[in-house]
């Protein structure tokens, strides 16, 4: 077992996976310089990339084990994966933060895949990627995000096994509710009490915990929390993507303070059919596009503009594909998914609900515990 937490064997049948789709797409490696594919296919796991002052490289031959391109902070940690080729560089660097070292290792391969799609970044300076594409002329970059995308969409017996548990604990936070809040409460001591009690049950980190409340529903579910008080009338939502060992959680709950308006609960109840609905038609073989509209047909007009409605999970909090009605993926067994569907109301508030589920050979398997049929009312 080494530093991420899977054996040895998890990674190696990640890159072979890879490797047979990049001979099918000719191409002779993967160039990697994010977190996720990094940590997907290394196993290299570290806060570290909360800075952005140096740049971390991988890169996967079409034969063979992944090649590190490292700053030499990282060494030690790196050679607690299954990786073996670990070249590094005292980083930061003055005017070659690496890249004559990454292009010696590039300089081997002709046709080259990276991530240029959809939901990918670069994550090193543009500045020095330009550099290395000077010193690679005869080199040809091609887009690799849909093979990638299509090997990390689809989680191992391991990944579903570590999702899972964060989700339990994520569950059992959420039920500790009317101990948790109570009328009287500000805002930002509501978020406060709630990681805490993530984290005493368990979860390694909560990097995101969003939501909002306000009387009958809410409005603004990104900003940061202030120091409002909870008034009776008011709907909490929360909405967590706690951690354990590199792997998200993301669903969230919604509670009534006192009691609950005409609105609210029927708005509560559209959401949840709506969820049920997705969940029991999540199989394999079903678009993403197919399970978006199911939810849009029960929530109808009202269902606002959000963008999509659910998208998958693993070690990050929002993965390929997405619930929304241009995205044609097709569900496949191991598939783990959110179903997040919202809904508009008068006076410009909103409620959402979600799940986290796992697409099985039959009926989808709900990972986080179902939230309560009725609006809970605290």
């Amino acid at each position: 077992m080494n530093s991420s937490g899977f054996p040895d064997g998890e990674f190696e049948a990640r890159c072979e996976r890879a490797q047979i789709a990049m001979h099918e797409a000719k191409l002779d490696a993967l160039f990697f310089t994010t977190e996720a594919e990094i940590l997907y296919f290394a196993g290299f796991r570290t806060a570290f990339w909360l800075s952005p002052t140096r740049p971390w490289f991988l890169i996967l031959p079409a034969s063979g084990k992944p090649i590190a391109v490292i700053p030499a902070i990282g060494a030690d940690l790196m050679a607690g994966t299954w990786i073996d080729d670990i070249r590094t560089w005292g980083s930061p660097h003055e005017n070659d933060d690496g890249i004559s070292l990454l292009a010696s290792v590039l300089k081997n391969y002709s046709n080259i895949g990276m991530l240029k799609g959809r939901e990918s970044g670069l994550r090193m300076p543009l500045a020095d990627y330009e550099t290395l594409l000077g010193k690679l002329l005869g080199t040809n970059f091609h887009n690799a995000s849909s093979l990638v995308q299509s090997l990390r969409i689809v989680k191992s017996d391991a990944e579903i096994e570590k999702t899972t548990a964060i989700c339990q604990i994520a569950s059992a936070s959420f039920a500790n509710a009317n101990q948790l809040f109570h009328v009287g409460q500000p805002l930002d001591q509501v978020f406060k009490a709630f990681k805490i009690e993530l984290l005493k049950n368990g979860a390694e980190e909560v990097p995101y915990l969003v939501g909002g409340a306000g009387q009958g529903g809410y409005r603004d579910v990104i900003s940061p929390p202030d120091k409002t008080p909870i008034q009776s009338g008011d709907i909490l939502m929360l909405d967590t993507g706690a951690t354990l060992e590199g792997y998200y959680c993301d669903f969230d709950r919604n509670f009534a303070f006192g009691s609950a308006s005409d609105e609210a609960l029927k708005t509560y109840d559209i959401l949840y059919r709506a969820t049920d609905a997705a969940i029991n038609a999540a199989r394999p073989g079903i678009k993403c596009s197919e399970l978006c509209v199911i939810m849009q047909d029960i929530i109808s007009q009202n269902s606002g503009d959000v963008g999509r409605l659910g998208h998958g999970l693993g070690i990050q909090l929002t993965e390929h594909p997405s619930l929304v009605s241009f995205d044609q993926t097709v569900m496949q067994a191991g598939m783990v998914m959110t179903i997040e569907p919202s809904m508009s109301m008068s006076d410009g508030l909103m409620m959402v609900h979600e799940e986290n589920i796992v697409i099985m050979d039959g009926e989808a398997s709900l990972l986080s515990e179902r939230a309560p049929c009725e609006l809970p009312i605290l």
